[in-house]
């Protein structure tokens, strides 16, 4: 009996010890489905709100200012403030917290100034979602775009009055746009290299798939 009883206590024990390790350990019964949503799930809703906020706003005052009202002062100074409070979001808080990336300017001991490009190492246990990724880069070329575009509709509207206000549009959004691509491809690379590089790459498909055609 007592054999018997010891038999059934150590089936017991390979009983359990076989359950546990058909337990998947740190989340591996994650389905595709699963994983798939954590990508597209936004991390930051309040950076990623701020992020479109500031700049869509702008635009869309700078869009309706003369139908609504016709005081220049009231809507210049609050498309300047806009763009000013999304050109600081932007800089300092979305695209560190959306994206993993960051650009600054420093002035070391011998007074020389220098810019600073850093992403986030690949390494880091902070990934960007996909969705929250979309949405930045979205956002950063979308817009200015169109203040590229009022910038040429205010020449050929003789609407002089704006042109200051839709330069520091241009000159803003632009600079942000700048310093993410240079720290996506990387601080020390040359963009305009890259771009012939590119181009050169394309020139050279098209090229050869002529040849091989009929």
């Amino acid at each position: 009996m007592e054999e018997g009883s010891e038999f059934q206590q150590v089936f017991k024990m390979m009983r359990l010890d076989s359950q546990e390790a058909d337990t998947p350990l740190f989340g591996d019964d994650d389905d595709d489905a699963t994983a798939l949503k954590r990508k597209s799930k936004i991390k930051h809703p309040l950076a990623t709100f701020f992020h479109l906020f500031f700049r869509t706003t702008a635009i869309i005052v700078y869009l309706l200012c003369e139908i609504l009202s016709s005081s220049f002062i009231f809507y210049m100074v609050t498309i300047i403030l806009l763009l000013s409070c999304d050109f600081w979001t932007v800089k300092n808080v979305s695209g560190r917290l959306m994206v993993g990336l960051r650009w600054w300017n420093q002035v070391d001991d011998d007074g020389k100034s220098h810019w600073v490009f850093e992403s986030r190492p690949a390494t880091s246990k902070k990934v960007a979602t996909n969705s929250e990724s979309r949405i930045f880069w979205l956002g950063l070329v979308v817009c200015p775009v169109l203040w590229v575009i009022f910038v040429f509709s205010t020449l050929f509207s003789f609407n002089f009055k704006w042109l200051g206000v839709v330069i520091m549009g241009v000159a803003l959004q632009w600079a942000n746009l700048y310093g993410y691509v240079r720290c996506k491809v990387g601080g020390k690379t040359d963009l305009r290299r890259l771009a012939t590089d590119y181009l050169g790459s394309q020139f050279f498909k098209r090229a050869m798939a002529k040849q091989q055609g009929p």
